[in-house]
């Protein structure tokens, strides 16, 4: 309509006609011009636990490229923190929606009615326990009175340090801890400012790889259904966007198969990963983790087990991490594990 002829329309007001003017101006708006929605912005560290988030991310977005309907698609982005403090701090306060993060972490903030649930899991196994390689370091009884780095007290990096330790008769209290960001504790054990650090990969990799160190213990030989790194989302995109969740759990679950169906498809994701937008590493640090040995880090089988979840919980408790028991329906969401099809990863 003419804005001219709503003017001289008789019988309409002031306000009227300010009313029609708007009307008139939305619909000269071409549907290109609609604002589109924000990808989602899912935190995770630059760790090779949180592998299946990049595959994720890149598969979602190539699955949007090649689809022409023109119709709404669900989009994700990997959003790297440092940290586990950092990442915490801003899934607490709802700057991010979605992350990958510390199972206990999350048993602890359910705890404290912050609003966040599990719907998935994002690896098996990946922990490691280096040493130098020019140390005499056999047993953990050799490690008494040492500085061992761990990623956090709520990491399961810690409660592995502490299965390993009780083997020996030990407690932590043998032990010097140190906590410290992943990312600085290969260069801490080539300056000697620790003797041995417990983290997930790369950055046991990145040492052994090197040259100065070695791995005196991993989780694929000690704890095989060991849980480390879950999605974790808050309950308001739960109530909000149920069909958005859905589908990155199911990206999840299919990077997963997919990460674990050959090698190549770990060259593939090493590419990836190793790439500015996600971990921005050394691509060769990355393939030292999926080959030496294959299943050093493993992707597959990503089911929740609720008996493995409050056994974890139990240690958590053990470990002090956790004041008291958390149930499991405070922390975990399993419809949409329940509900899940894996996609399909055409990478």
């Amino acid at each position: 309509m003419n804005p001219n002829a709503i003017a001289n329309t008789p019988g309409l007001d002031r306000r009227q006609l300010l009313g029609v003017a708007a009307g008139v101006a939305l619909q000269s708006v071409a549907p290109s011009a609609w604002a589109k929605p924000d990808p989602l912005l899912v935190g995770g560290l630059p760790v090779t636990c949180n592998l299946t988030l990049p595959v994720a991310c890149v598969a979602r977005a190539t699955a949007n490229s090649a689809d022409k309907s023109g119709g709404p698609k669900f989009e994700y982005e990997y959003s790297k923190y440092n940290g586990w403090p950092e990442i915490k701090e801003s899934l607490m306060t709802g700057r991010i929606q979605a992350a990958y993060m510390l199972a206990p972490l999350v048993m602890d903030l359910a705890d404290k009615k912050i609003p966040v649930k599990i719907v998935s899991l994002g690896h098996r196994s990946g922990a490691v326990i280096m040493v130098r390689t020019d140390s005499s370091f056999q047993r953990f009884k050799d490690l008494t009175g040492k500085r061992i780095a761990i990623p956090s007290r709520f990491a399961v990096d810690f409660l592995f340090l502490r299965k390993m330790l009780a083997k020996e008769g030990m407690t932590p209290k043998d032990i010097q801890i140190v906590e410290m960001p992943p990312p600085d504790m290969p260069a801490a054990l080539y300056a000697k400012a620790v003797d041995a650090y417990c983290t997930g990969e790369p950055f046991g990799a990145a040492a052994q790889r090197a040259g100065y160190a070695r791995a005196l213990r991993m989780t694929r030989d000690e704890w095989r259904n060991y849980i480390c790194c879950v999605l974790t989302v808050r309950e308001e995109l739960i109530r909000d966007n149920r069909p958005l969740v859905q589908d990155l759990v199911n990206h999840v679950m299919g990077a997963g198969q997919w990460l674990d169906q050959k090698q190549d498809n770990r060259n593939k994701a090493v590419t990836i990963a190793a790439g500015r937008k996600f971990f921005n590493q050394d691509p060769n640090i990355i393939k030292f983790v999926m080959e030496n040995p294959t299943d050093r880090v493993t992707y597959g089988d990503l089911r929740m087990i609720r008996t493995e979840f409050e056994e974890l919980m139990q240690l958590s408790v053990e470990a002090g991490t956790l004041k008291a028991p958390v149930p499991y329906e405070k922390y975990m969401d399993e419809s949409f594990t329940k509900a899940s099809r894996a996609a399909a990863i055409t990478l």
